[in-house]
């Protein structure tokens, strides 16, 4: 934790509850804009991944997987580390 940031949580000690309760719904908007604003560069990047895959597929140089194979190794290894 920085400096300023333990001063600044230490300033909002000294507010009332319901001032304490608006400044931290405030900080919680600020992070859901946040990741708001990263989220479209995430759905940008898995359009690339997505548009990147199919085209490994489509010419053949993607490595398939049988679904009911890959469900039962899945299996076994869960039960592995069960055990």
């Amino acid at each position: 934790m920085t400096p300023g940031l333990a001063q600044y949580i230490e300033a909002g000690k000294s507010l009332d509850a319901a001032e304490r309760l608006e400044a931290a719904h405030q900080l919680l908007l600020s992070v859901d804009r946040d990741i708001e604003t990263d989220q479209s560069e995430i759905d940008a990047e898995w359009d690339e991944v997505v548009d990147r895959r199919v085209e490994q597929i489509v010419n053949g140089t993607a490595p398939l997987v049988d679904g009911p194979a890959a469900h039962a190794r899945v299996r076994r290894e869960i039960a592995t580390h069960r055990e």
